[in-house]
């Protein structure tokens, strides 16, 4: 596996690869690695023949008194782990070597970068759309794998996908979680051990959702309203949002016809967790 730092050896051994008729996968990450990632990583190596990993905290994704600097990081940790699950390339650019100083072009995510997420972190999927477009444009997967625990980031790069003509197929991967349900999370290492029992709330929120709907409740206020009470109840939990929203344009549903998607977000302590469940009418 090699290690790359810079755009141009990036371009270079994927163009070695693709003289070999490799195809590509792209599989970008902040790092920190989990189970989650890796399971990302696995999933690429069974769909293309040269995968490439990045790991790169940017910046611009980030808003004023978030935990940019904080954000855990051991890239020799990673790299081992990427190496393990048999990654062909990993990017391990600087913010320099990404975003140059006088830099300004960046990409609108459009309406579905607003709310949820987009409405508490206001230019977060503008960064998100942004540096995923510039990884693209080095890389030129064939394939780049998302995970769908950051459902409306999924939601909003296949828009971008789509809308701007990329020739990539974005994949979803299933939410990776742990023994008791919670959600596979860098941000998970915040926790303490209160707050982390305190965090499974979340996915007992969403699986009440779920009985319910398939119990043949189909009116997505008493889904949310569940979740809501749910969370509520836990003393560490601090309720963001919890809603049922169409799975392609993230709008609020009332009522279930078809899947949807629970969507809920909390801070527990001072880390905020984010968990996301599709939702398949019953009876």
């Amino acid at each position: 596996m090699e290690r790359l730092t810079s755009k141009e050896e990036v371009r270079q051994a994927v163009l070695a690869a693709r003289r070999e008729r490799k195809r590509v996968a792209l599989v970008p990450t902040m790092g920190a690695l989990h189970a989650g990632h890796l399971s990302l990583v696995q999933a690429a190596c069974t769909r293309a023949d040269y995968v490439a990993v990045s790991i790169f905290v940017n910046p611009t994704q980030f808003g004023p008194g978030e935990d940019f600097e904080a954000y855990p990081r051991d890239v020799e940790r990673d790299i081992e782990l990427l190496r393990a699950e048999g990654a062909d390339l990993v990017f391990t650019p600087t913010t320099e070597v990404m975003y140059s100083p006088d830099a300004q072009v960046t990409i609108d995510p459009g309406p579905a970068g607003d709310v949820w997420e987009g409405a508490v972190r206001p230019g977060h999927f503008a960064g998100v759309c942004t540096v995923v477009a510039k990884l693209f444009g080095i890389v030129t997967p064939d394939l780049a794998f998302f995970g769908e625990k950051d459902f409306q980031q999924l939601v909003i790069v296949r828009r971008m996908v789509r809308d701007l003509d990329m020739a990539v197929k974005v994949v979803g991967c299933p939410v990776v979680r742990e023994p008791d349900g919670l959600a596979l999370s860098s941000r998970n290492a915040y926790l303490s051990g209160d707050e982390r029992v305190a965090a499974t709330v979340l996915y007992h929120a969403l699986r009440s959702a779920e009985t319910l709907a398939l119990g043949g409740e189909h009116d997505a206020s008493v889904l949310a309203e569940a979740m809501r009470s749910i969370i509520t109840a836990e003393p560490l939990a601090s309720l963001d949002y919890a809603a049922v929203v169409d799975p392609v344009t993230l709008a609020p549903v009332s009522t279930l016809e078809g899947p949807a998607r629970a969507i809920v977000a909390a801070r527990v302590g001072a880390t905020r967790l984010i968990d996301n469940l599709q939702l398949v009418p019953g009876a």
